[in-house]
């Protein structure tokens, strides 16, 4: 009731007492023009609704500032119609006239309200504009004149008045916004044959208005509001953004660094990045000074602003010149700080896609000694870490400098104000200062531990997720998920030292100002430099908060700086790397040269290392010409891969000359595919012609298999090829070289994941590294390689004539051949030729059309699934849900509230207890120091338990997460590329392990703080809260308007940066092939185009936070304007000078204070979208359990290895074709079984059936009468053996390698090293059998690695083996051997030998073909001999190619 009745006198039009006749005169002025302008407006309004009822008008778009103009208004009529209805109560009869007078004006803001929402035609819109315009000049020169002539303005008036500076806006808005493009042109669009222009982001074309505003941003969030934002939506860069131009800056500066005669090797990058980024630097740090000016100035205005209000009756004009400069000076902050930060965020974009594309550069380049000393994973962590990590640096380092100065400003200020009695405060802020070094090194090291920790695991991780296959396989899930926990337990320990430290530094934070402000104080006791009043006690305090930001950032910023240098340090080292060098090979293209010879070598002396003194390939001879054939053979590791290198100039050339006449391509023995369609693979960036496009195909033999695939040649192939057999992978690669239309032709072991009648296909398709003797004959040149030289060259009959160990190889090959017997060794020639016959008619007649169109289907690699809209707070209370973290956020909620009433009690202790001189100074210090130690106790509760909880979160959401990825079946790992997960195993974790815990108090401890500072305010001054009200709401409004836009952003980008990440492992992988086929420059080409993907997201991201603060900080500097105004406006004496010290002490804070709890919440949502990411992999649908306790089988099974699949058939996926239709058979205990068919056939499908990788639709296998699907998988797997078809060895050592479970003795292993061939290699290595193994077994070649994956299978000794083309990799000398080893080992053991090779199946006891998933036939070899069956026709091809080389000197040889 007491405002009640105060209200009336605060709308008075009197001036002490009497009436202002001249002031009534010029309202009623305003108010009779706003009734006509109200009339016309309803008038006009009704005559179009009733002229064009169903007409469809031009609307005007409700956007976010007409809606929020509209709410303002809609306040004040209320505002309005409150006040009159209280005079009508109060019964005034001495101004009867008020009521009425507020009525009106009531009326005219809600119409006010209605003319912003309605439907308005053209003309009504033009009418509307000139009220709001007329409206707002007319209020404006009429309250200036108020102001001028020294008379006071109603309260009412003052709050309203801003709303008519909106009005005006919303008059003149469409000069100063982009506009949008009417829903008319739209229709206009051209809807087909034309691409439409690709949206530039309208930076490039907006106006300084617009720039200085961000209002250029405003399409993207109007499109971002009426829907969800998808990635074609966001503009693209400007050019002077692009990675294109960023790169090429940086290279030309880059060349003129480096050949810098006087500069050395170190700091080259940094060198390189001045020069580029200076000027542009210049500006960005004028913002910077400009900011930390208008900061420092603040406690000045404050000062003055106090001492003003204490003065007594002073000059309204000197309050007005405050609040003018206290408002220019907030303008030049936010304004000058705005876009400091855009800028400065702008141009370490530039240098962060510079560095990016760079080091992807160079890795094209890359001598392959330096590929030893950079592996995939640290290339990746030179793009996706250090480089990555620029984005910030012009933000950081300007910040450094900044800070420094805004604190030895800030120290001028206090002498300022104080004098000599800032003195004693210097000591505790030089100790608060100081000890905040020791804690930066703390987190730094922390930081840099956890960091390395990091690195090893996600190490662990991509080599574990790339090859998951083998570890279900093999039953290693619970030893290799065991490794990655002991990793991340690592990075736990170091992560709970850095986030309970943190909490002491903020202990440090929020003491260290309580201190100095009480030494301060105490100084000014003592000394008597200045009275503790009120003038003096909140200049210090705003002064030390001015303080507080640089004592606390610039350690951080140092630690932040240094990590950055070592970043360039890294990338420096990686970029002056050694390159291949142009001269190693001298390429001339064809036409251009006379010569008939393609590939000339003359006394080629080669090695890996550049000043290695060891060759690896010696006196090298050699001579190519043109359709010439030629074939390079010999044992393992003889050097016959290296040749193909030192031919592609991949070697370092110590001696000799090396000639290339003509266009290269390569097949290299490891298939490398990329990510993409099988259509991708084969064109390699090729423009398409149909017809050579199906005929390589055919040439190719993958008809047969793009006609089997849902999609076609669309069809996607999942990352690294895991949905591709060895075989399609292989065709696919020789399908590219083929495709290309090379001069020459460099295949290394094409064959060897390959069937017979694929082989021979091939075959057809120039100098080649084989290990298929079979092809030999048909070679122009053959060339025997021993331990890295040529010993024998010539034809395939020289060789075999001149007795040298080509003899041997071949004999080897004849001896497998001769395990027919006599009666089936020799097949007629006749009868082997009509079975050709016959077998090229069926190929004809089944010939099949390529499918080069997309069929219905889903695609194996899907699109990265991500959320879509708001989510709201569900992702937040899964995250409190999941760590169980309810209790500590109560805690966590308490405490800041605690630390909020003790420190506002303080503060409010200052500002009553100035006025009270029987207080004395040490009265008024120590409550002053014991109430704000006492609240910084709070904050260490605080943040004490936030780190609790936090970690809490992090182990359960790293939990959940691993085991939902050990337990997920293989299918979810062929169809999600390795770097979906490794996203979110690194940066979504990251975000959750510091982020997320500290963002949820923040935007906790903000909001509780805010709310505090408007209640102080309000308490002094009570109208302020009907604008802080009004800010609040329109900032809410605001938020949610951005929030729509940038949380799909976030999303967005979520999905881009893994794709960069992968396209750089896989270039570096096919370095390679990329060099053969010349295709670095497309390759760069691409590269840049993902940069640029992943730089628009971040940049737009970056505007749109800017857009926001500008706004959120208009609307706060209204609230600081009306709160300072109220303070001059009402009369001298009726608030003290302690309290005007307090409300505006906080009233400056509070923007900064809006802005912050604003940003963390954005930052919050969009952290909490790594909950999302994390939350879909915890949930993925997993594999049948590991052990089934009421189901587990007896330790001695299975016993014999009796094998019964009954009536199986296998899909891959719900609702998707049979792969295995139906086999019904018995694989007989102690036998051995060959399993044969074309490619793509389902033998490897039949595998995965057996080891229950998929589990069958229907249909039974039995072990020894126990069906494999009653029993948990590891009880099955680990009674299983198997050899896959691609060898896989981890990081470690040959130990580890040979046995990962720990569970043999050294013994065990050499022996069955001695049995694969590997004992004598290995022995003579220094460090045994703790040898290192790299990455992928790269420093071991492919045969050696198949050696390695046998002599696993030779130490358990299970009862069923299963060989999946096991000897692919290997001479056939070596095949012999092993496959007398298996016969000697596994004589009892139930075998299984999937094989394209038939001799490797030739004297299995049963064969079992398949076709198309159908069992064809299963039967005893020799019986399927004497019959025209399938088997029979696939030994025939094979016979024939063989045939072709060493039938006629077959008599000579027997073994």
């Amino acid at each position: 009731m007491a405002l009640l009745q105060s209200l009336p006198e605060a709308f008075s039009w009197t001036r002490d007492g009497e009436l202002d006749l001249g002031s009534c005169i010029q309202s009623s002025i305003v108010d009779a023009t706003n009734l006509l302008f109200l009339c016309t407006f309803y008038v006009s309004w009704t005559a179009v609704s009733l002229r064009k009822r169903n007409a469809n008008g031009n609307n005007t778009g409700r956007d976010l500032i007409l809606v929020v103009t509209a709410v303002c208004c809609a306040f004040s009529s209320i505002a309005h119609f409150g006040a009159s209805l209280s005079y009508i109560l109060q019964a005034n009869v001495t101004r009867p006239q008020s009521w009425l007078l507020h009525f009106v004006r009531g009326l005219i803001w809600m119409s006010l309200t209605v003319s912003l929402l309605a439907s308005k035609s053209k003309w009504m819109r033009t009418l509307v504009t000139l009220w709001w315009v007329a409206f707002c000049l007319l209020v404006a020169a009429l309250n200036i004149r108020l102001l001028l002539q020294g008379h006071g303005i109603e309260v009412l008036d003052i709050v309203t008045w801003p709303i008519n500076f909106l009005l005006l806006f919303c008059a003149f808005r469409k000069y100063v916004v982009v506009p949008e493009p009417k829903s008319d042109e739209k229709l206009h669009e051209p809807l087909l044959g034309i691409k439409p222009y690709e949206s530039r982001s309208q930076l490039g074309c907006a106006r300084r208005l617009s720039k200085l505003t961000f209002s250029w941003i405003n399409p993207l969030l109007r499109l971002g509001f009426s829907k969800a934002l998808e990635f074609e939506d966001i503009p693209s860069l400007v050019s002077e953004d692009e990675a294109d131009l960023a790169y090429q800056k940086f290279a030309r500066s880059w060349d003129t660094v480096v050949s810098d005669p006087k500069g050395s090797e170190s700091y080259l990058v940094i060198k390189t990045i001045a020069k580029v980024y200076f000027k542009e630097n210049i500006f960005i740090g004028l913002c910077a000074l400009f900011r930390m000016i208008s900061v420092v100035v603040s406690p000045l205005l404050l000062y003055w602003f106090v001492n003003y209000s204490n003065g007594g009756a002073g000059n309204l004009s000197e309050g007005f010149i405050i609040i003018g400069c206290l408002i220019l000076a907030k303008l030049v902050e936010s304004f000058s700080q705005r876009h400091y930060f855009f800028n400065s965020r702008r141009s370490g974009m530039r240098m962060r896609s510079a560095l990016m594309v760079a080091v992807y550069q160079k890795q094209l380049k890359l001598s392959n000694t330096c590929r030893k000393r950079h592996s995939t994973g640290e290339i990746v962590n030179y793009i996706a870490v250090d480089a990555y990590r620029m984005g910030e640096f012009p933000w950081w380092f300007h910040s450094t400098w900044t800070l420094a100065l805004q604190l030895f400003l800030s120290i001028g200020v206090l002498f300022a104000v104080v004098g000599i009695g800032a003195l004693p405060g210097l000591v505790p802020l030089l100790i608060c200062g100081l000890l905040n070094v020791p804690f930066a090194k703390i987190l730094q090291n922390c930081q840099s531990q956890f960091m390395v920790a990091q690195d090893e695991r996600l190490r662990s991780t991509s080599e574990i997720l790339n090859n998951m296959k083998i570890i279900k396989l093999q039953s290693w899930e619970e030893k290799f998920k065991n490794l990655i926990e002991s990793g991340r337990a690592t990075e736990m320990k170091w992560l709970a030292n850095a986030q309970f430290k943190r909490a002491y530094g903020t202990v440090l934070y929020w003491v260290s100002p309580t201190i100095i402000s009480s030494m301060i104080f105490l100084g000014c006791a003592l000394l008597q430099s200045a009275p503790l009043n009120a003038s003096t006690v909140f200049t210090v305090l705003a002064t030390l908060r001015a303080m507080g930001e640089p004592v606390r950032m610039i350690p951080e910023a140092l630690s932040i700086l240094i990590q950055m240098m070592v970043s360039f340090d890294r990338i420096n080292a990686f970029l002056v790397d050694d390159e291949l060098k142009n001269d190693r090979i001298r390429a001339v293209p064809l036409e251009d040269s006379s010569s008939t010879v393609s590939i000339q070598i003359l006394s080629g002396n080669f090695a890996w290392e550049m000043d290695s003194p060891i060759l690896t390939l010696k006196d090298i001879n050699l001579e190519a010409k043109c359709w010439q054939k030629i074939a390079i053979c010999g044992p393992v590791g003889a050097g016959k891969s290296s040749l193909l290198y030192a031919i592609l100039g991949e070697m370092t050339k110590t001696t000799g000359t090396v000639k290339i006449c003509g266009s290269t391509t390569y097949v290299s023995q490891t298939s490398w595919i990329q990510s993409g369609t099988v259509r991708d693979n084969i064109l390699y960036g090729k423009p398409m012609d149909e017809a050579q496009y199906e005929n390589v195909i055919k040439a190719c033999a993958l008809d047969r298999d793009i006609s089997s695939f849902s999609h076609g040649d669309l069809t996607e192939i999942g990352q690294r090829g895991l949905n591709m057999s060895g075989g399609q992978k292989q065709r696919i690669q020789l399908a590219r070289a083929v495709y290309n239309n090379a001069d020459i032709y460099l295949l290394d072991d094409p064959f060897s994941a390959v069937d017979a009648h694929t082989a021979a296909i091939l075959f057809n398709v120039r100098s080649r590294v084989t290990h298929q003797v079979e092809f030999l004959s048909d070679m122009d040149q053959i060339l025997l390689m021993e331990e890295g030289r040529v010993t024998h060259s010539g034809s395939y009959q020289e060789l075999l004539t001149a007795g040298t160990a080509f003899e041997q190889l071949v004999n080897a090959h004849r001896e497998v051949l001769t395990t027919f017997g006599p009666s089936n060794s020799e097949i007629p020639g006749e009868a082997a030729n009509s079975i050709m016959v016959k077998l090229e008619e069926s190929k004809e007649n089944k010939q099949v059309e390529i499918s080069a169109k997309a069929q219905l289907g889903v695609q194996l690699t899907e699109e990265e699934e991500k959320e879509i809209g708001d989510a709201g707070w569900k992702p937040f209370w899964y995250y409190i849900m999941v760590s169980k973290g309810s209790t500590l956020l109560f805690l966590g909620f308490l405490t800041q509230l605690a630390f909020v009433v003790l420190q506002a009690a303080s503060t409010y202790w200052l500002a009553l207890a100035v006025q009270f001189p029987g207080i004395g100074s040490g009265t008024l210090i120590g409550v002053f120091t014991g109430i704000s130690l006492l609240g910084s106790m709070f904050v260490y509760f605080r943040s004490f338990i936030v780190a609790h909880l936090g970690l809490k979160a992090s182990k359960a959401f790293f939990s959940g997460l691993t085991d939902s990825i050990f337990k997920a079946p293989m299918l979810f790992f062929d169809s999600t590329p390795v770097g979906r997960i490794l996203t979110r195993a690194s940066s979504d974790l990251s975000i959750l392990d510091f982020d997320i815990p500290f963002s949820i108090i923040f935007v906790i401890a903000a909001g509780i703080e805010l709310l505090a500072i408007i209640g102080i305010m309000a308490s002094v001054t009570w109208q302020v809260l009907v604008v802080a009200t009004f800010a609040m709401v329109a900032a809410k409004y605001v938020q949610a308007y951005y929030l729509a836009s940038a949380r799909e952003l976030i999303r967005i980008n979520g999905t881009t940066k893994a794709p960069l990440m992968n396209y750089a492992a896989e270039t570096y992988q096919g370095g390679v092939t990329i060099r053969a086929f010349n295709a670095g420059d497309r390759f760069f080409c691409n590269f840049l185009k993902l940069v640029d993907a992943d730089a628009k997201l971040f940049f737009h991201s970056n505007a749109l936070m800017e857009w926001l603060v500008l706004r959120l900080e208009a609307l706060q500097n209204l609230t600081l304007l009306t709160a300072s105004l109220l303070l001059i406006l009402l009369p001298k004496g009726n608030v003290p000078p302690g309290l005007v010290g307090l409300s505006l002490s906080y009233a400056f804070t509070l923007t900064g204070t809006h802005v912050f709890v604003t940003q963390w919440y954005c930052h919050l949502s969009n952290y909490i979208i790594s909950v999302e990411r994390i939350k879909q992999f915890m949930h993925i649908p997993s594999e049948p359990a590991a052990v089934v306790k009421n189901h587990r089988p007896p330790s001695s099974w299975p016993s014999k290895g009796r094998i019964e699949l009954q009536e199986l058939k296998l899909r891959y996926r719900p609702n998707a074709p049979l792969v295995l239709k139906g086999i019904t058979c018995t694989f007989k205990e102690g036998s051995r079984v060959g399993v044969v068919g074309r490619t793509g056939s389902g033998k490897t499908t039949l595998i995965s059936a057996l080891f229950r990788l998929v589990e069958p639709a229907s249909g039974t296998i039995y072990i020894d009468g126990l069906d494999i699907t009653s029993i948990g998988l590891k009880d099955l797997r680990m009674k299983l053996s198997i050899i896959p078809q691609e060898p896989t060895l981890f990081r470690g050592s040959v130990r580890t390698n040979m046995d990962p479970l720990g569970l043999y003795s050294d013994h065990d292993i050499w022996m069955a090293l001695e049995k694969c061939r590997l004992k004598a290699t290995i022995s003579s290595l220094p460090n045994q059998l703790d040898s290192s193994v790299s990455d992928g077994g790269e420093n071991w070649s492919a045969g050696q690695r198949q050696l390695f994956c046998l002599g696993r299978v030779l130490l358990r000794r299970n009862r069923i083996l299963v060989l999946d083309e096991a000897t692919a990799s290997i001479d056939s000398t070596t095949d012999a051997v092993l496959q007398r080893i298996i016969r000697q080992e596994f004589s009892d053991c139930t075998v299984i030998t999937v094989a394209h090779r038939v001799p490797t199946v030739i004297d299995s006891d049963m064969v079992m073909v398949l076709s198309y998933g159908n069992l064809v036939e299963y039967e005893e070899p020799s019986k399927l001999m004497e019959t025209d069956s399938y088997f029979s026709n696939l030994v025939a091809e094979y016979w024939s190619s063989c045939r072709r080389s060493s039938s006629h000197n077959l008599g000579n040889y027997h073994c």
